[in-house]
């Protein structure tokens, strides 16, 4: 055997803020009897990391090996909140896991139990294949739709969690970044090469950010931006949990999409598992494995199977946040008004999360302000740099905003 990490995180309905003192039980799933571990949550609303039994890791590196990760089932559970149930969750050798619990205050005296299950990985469970799309989207006219004047960051990504045609499935708010670390932990191993899951990652943005530009669903009707579903988009599992190394990568580059020359948006990047399913022209995800053991960087990759001519692009708009990245990193020695920024943004944020100091606000960064980014960093699972860089730039930006949405 093995062994993964993982760390529970619980918040109030929104990351704007934490519960402190929850109950966290984890119990291997078909051993409920078995509490593997208890724990009771920080005033960051976080568990302790624990470790936790998985499957060889080799089993997660070639496509004909036995399920490459345990299950597990966490319960969480607050006074005065309804009990949060996720059944079947999912950790791998030598990687770390995070499961954020959102749970939801409850007065009316009559706490409900709120059960969610975790179906098996894409590369594992059987899932029926994408139906082929032209890559490059005629465009929807303007009339009765907003056509945006050039690809942007979405604030969110509403998903219909079935078909297109299912009415009866619900439609899910998910934060944009959120979503890119839920497909894509649903989709590859975290245990795969940087360079494979970078190519992957970017194979999820590129996707999904041609259904937003190209209104796709919204222009024949429909009130959603993508789907669930593995036949029409991308897996996405609500409540599932994130692998951090899959996180790290989307922090770095989420708003970088693939193109070609002369046209307006991102390609439509699809993708298959390679191994149930042949693509050609499209991404082979244990084929991009492969290429990364023998070497390849993620442009490599991308290029082996969508065309030499393909390059990448960065989304000029971030919507949701305050400000936009400066362009530059923020650290000992800087000065002026994007630092102030950032003083200001982190000290809203103390006020639900007092395990960050309150720094000066005077536009110069200093000791206490780096003190102040790296706790920020441990509690939103950034590497601990002290450096406002682009990933927890647009990370104190999403809190903040979340923050005084609450307020």
């Amino acid at each position: 055997m093995s062994i993964g990490l993982l760390r529970v995180n619980v918040f109030n309905e929104s990351v704007g803020a934490p519960v402190s003192d929850a109950n966290v039980k984890i119990m291997k799933m078909g051993e409920d009897g078995n509490i593997v571990e208890e724990m009771i949550t920080n005033i960051s609303g976080q568990s302790d990391i624990i470790e936790l039994e998985a499957p060889p890791i080799e089993y997660s590196l070639s496509p004909n090996s036995p399920k490459p990760y345990s299950e597990y089932k966490i319960q969480v559970s607050h006074e005065g909140f309804d009990m949060i149930e996720v059944d079947g969750v999912q950790v791998l050798g030598d990687v770390f896991a995070q499961q954020n619990i959102f749970m939801r205050r409850n007065d009316s005296g009559r706490l409900e139990d709120l059960i969610f299950s975790i179906p098996d990985h894409t590369l594992y469970g059987e899932y029926p294949p994408k139906i082929a799309e032209e890559e490059v989207k005629p465009l929807p006219n303007a009339t009765g739709f907003v056509v945006l004047d050039e690809p942007v960051v979405p604030e969110f990504i509403v998903v219909h969690d079935g078909v297109p045609t299912d009415t009866s499935a619900p439609n899910y708010w998910i934060p944009y970044k959120d979503y890119i670390k839920n497909v894509a932990s649903n989709e590859i191993y975290a245990s795969w090469p940087t360079e494979c899951i970078k190519a992957n990652v970017l194979a999820i943005i590129s996707f999904t950010l041609n259904r937003v530009y190209t209104e796709w669903y919204r222009s024949r009707g429909y009130n959603f931006t993508v789907t669930s579903s593995t036949a029409y988009d991308q897996k996405f599992v609500y409540q599932r949990n994130i692998f951090q190394e899959i996180s790290n990568v989307v922090d770095d580059i989420f708003s970088t999409y693939i193109t070609r020359p002369n046209i307006e948006q991102p390609l439509f990047t699809q993708y298959c598992d390679g191994k149930n399913v042949t693509c050609p022209n499209w991404l082979s995800q244990w084929g991009s494995k492969y290429l990364a053991d023998e070497g390849y960087t993620y442009i490599d990759i991308l290029r082996n199977y969508y065309g030499t001519n393909i390059y990448l692009e960065s989304a000029q708009s971030v919507l949701g946040v305050p400000s936009s990245f400066p362009g530059q990193v923020l650290q000992i020695g800087s000065t002026g008004a994007s630092v102030r920024m950032i003083q200001e943004q982190l000290n809203a944020i103390s006020n639900n999360y007092p395990a960050i100091n309150k720094v000066a606000v005077n536009g110069t960064y200093s000791q206490e302000t780096l003190d102040a980014v790296k706790k920020f960093q441990e509690i939103f699972n950034l590497p601990q740099t002290g450096i406002v860089d682009y990933a927890t730039w647009y990370q104190i930006s999403r809190i903040y905003v979340a923050v005084e949405k609450l307020a």
